[in-house]
């Protein structure tokens, strides 16, 4: 048994000595070369986050947080739509806010208002957030 054991190992180490095409044959003194490792991109989406809270009756917070370690810039855009269910009096007013130059740990935020609604009814529609690297 030992023999058959040994025999198989030479010949398998033996057979790409024998190959016919140059491709299948390999110097054994060379080793094979470390896989070149490409260094892991985060998306800004791990070290970012976005939060609204009710801070009154007729204002909504928007907050972003970044535990980015580059600096990034964010901006929050949203639609402040007065008297959203009546066919005549329905007015729509974009709005937004951008931040410039967030680092680790800093915390930005903006208030939604709805008091040039006056007294009609509300509603914020359409938010959205983004980050990109700062460019500085």
């Amino acid at each position: 048994m030992r023999t058959s054991s040994v025999v198989i190992t030479i010949l398998a180490l033996a057979v790409p000595a024998f190959a016919k095409d140059a491709k299948d044959t390999k110097d054994a003194s060379k080793k094979p070369a470390a896989p070149t490792v490409q260094p892991k991109r985060l998306s800004l989406a791990t070290c970012t986050t976005f939060d609204q809270t009710d801070k009154d009756e007729d204002t909504v917070q928007f907050a972003i947080k970044s535990t980015c370690t580059i600096p990034i810039d964010c901006s929050i855009s949203w639609k402040l739509v007065c008297a959203p269910a009546s066919k005549s009096r329905r007015v729509e007013h974009a709005k937004s806010a951008a931040f410039a130059g967030m680092n680790n740990e800093s915390s930005r935020s903006a208030d939604a208002s709805a008091a040039e609604c006056g007294a009609d009814s509300w509603a914020i529609e359409s938010v959205q957030w983004a980050c990109t690297p700062n460019n500085d």
